[in-house]
């Protein structure tokens, strides 16, 4: 009888951390699958060295059908300590949006993604953080993330420049931060938490909320957090409290609402002049499905969203990053305009802050090829031949026209 022959494999980390993942028990969890569409058109993570907690800011239901309609999170964990996935763990889920942390920027292909139903000046319940404690246990164990890159989503992202802030700055979300308080971490199992922003100690970030601040870093987070509860129970202009103060990246969404104080009523999207923000306005900040994480990525314009290119992106203005679509049909960044041009572009002049020149697509050269998962999001566009720009969620990869440009956020 011929001997049977053998054969040795050599399984890739990723390969064993996926079989093990497979036969994890769910030990305390109630885990409910609600996949998100996207699910299968999200790529592998290569590595995973944090684990980002979010706080969705609304009720379960809205926020479910928008995480998943997004593919924004890997798990989402109700009031009831119920744990939906969302995103296969091993795959890239789209949640952190704009971040960084020590230099690392697009923390999405590096992170995975909890959101815990509620918001970001309220205690979660024992259900939760039961829940949460036992969800952290497994994926700790298996990817091997220590205690100090469990991070509330306020400590990573960061905002672009604006009319507030003229440069990058920390404070564009206060997402989850009661999570960076010591006494909330024991309860869900952490020790260990970053002591300062390595972003903003090595200049790369400024700071842009002291309270959020003081939160995340204080000696004594727990009286930061109901200063800031308090604060943000106020959700009136007044001095020393503007519209970016309460809503943040969302300041211009027409999501966002602006009751003014002759009861006149007006969108962020068609407010012009922030300047003549009269005190006393309230603001009232939506939670839309129509809009995903990053909703202040999007296409500007000259004479609608500020009067100059500066009023648009601050700081940012003359930056490699800040791509102008110019009347004439050309495309150029911040830096190959001179100030002279710049102080100068008309009306209609259309604008993206904070995005990579991906440059020119061809048969050799794919959507995917050039921004990778971001290819197909909605803050991801594509200037055709003929003058359109074309949202990433609105194409179709096998049609996309040859020499048409790609853009995605930095």
């Amino acid at each position: 009888m011929r001997a049977r022959s053998t054969r040795t494999f050599r399984l890739s980390g990723f390969v064993v951390a996926c079989l093990l993942l497979a036969i994890l028990p769910a030990h305390g969890l109630n885990l409910v699958n609600r996949f998100s569409p996207l699910n299968k058109e999200r790529s592998p993570r290569r590595s995973t060295e944090y684990i980002i907690l979010h706080t969705t800011e609304g009720p379960a239901k809205g926020s479910l059908d928008k995480l998943r309609k997004y593919g924004e999170a890997h798990y989402m964990v109700d009031t009831d300590g119920t744990v939906y996935r969302i995103i296969d763990r091993n795959r890239i889920a789209m949640h952190a949006g704009r971040s960084m942390w020590q230099g690392q920027a697009n923390l999405d292909s590096v992170s995975l993604g909890i959101e815990v139903v509620g918001y970001h000046d309220r205690p979660m319940t024992n259900a939760q953080k039961r829940a949460v404690k036992e969800l952290l246990r497994q994926l700790q164990s298996v990817y091997k993330i220590p205690d100090s890159k469990v991070l509330p989503h306020s400590m990573v992202a960061y905002g672009r420049p604006n009319r507030w802030h003229p440069s990058p700055h920390r404070g564009r979300k206060r997402c989850a931060m009661l999570m960076a308080r010591s006494s909330v971490r024991e309860e869900l199992g952490l020790s260990g938490k970053p002591s300062f922003d390595p972003d903003v100690r090595a200049g790369r970030l400024v700071v842009a909320d002291q309270t959020l601040e003081r939160v995340l870093y204080g000696a004594d987070p727990a009286a930061g957090s109901g200063a800031s509860a308090g604060e943000a129970a106020s959700n009136v202009i007044r001095p020393g409290r503007s519209a970016w103060d309460i809503a943040r990246g969302r300041y211009k969404s027409s999501d966002t609402l602006y009751r003014f104080p002759d009861g006149r009523t007006r969108k962020g999207s068609e407010i012009k002049d922030w300047s003549k923000m009269p005190t006393g306005t309230e603001v009232i900040v939506g939670n839309s499905e129509t809009e995903s994480e990053s909703s202040e990525d999007r296409v500007q314009e000259i004479g609608k969203d500020g009067s100059n290119a500066w009023e648009i992106a601050a700081g940012a203005y003359n930056d490699a990053e800040t791509i102008y679509f110019l009347v004439d049909g050309r495309v150029r960044s911040g830096v190959e305009l001179s100030r002279d041009n710049l102080d100068t572009l008309p009306k209609g002049t259309r604008m993206l802050v904070g995005y990579v020149h991906g440059g020119v697509l061809s048969k050799g050269r794919s959507a995917y090829d050039v921004a990778g998962p971001k290819w197909n999001l909605a803050s991801t566009f594509y200037r055709f031949p003929d003058g359109r720009i074309v949202s990433g969620k609105d194409i179709d990869e096998k049609n996309i026209p040859s020499k048409a440009m790609v853009f995605y956020p930095k």
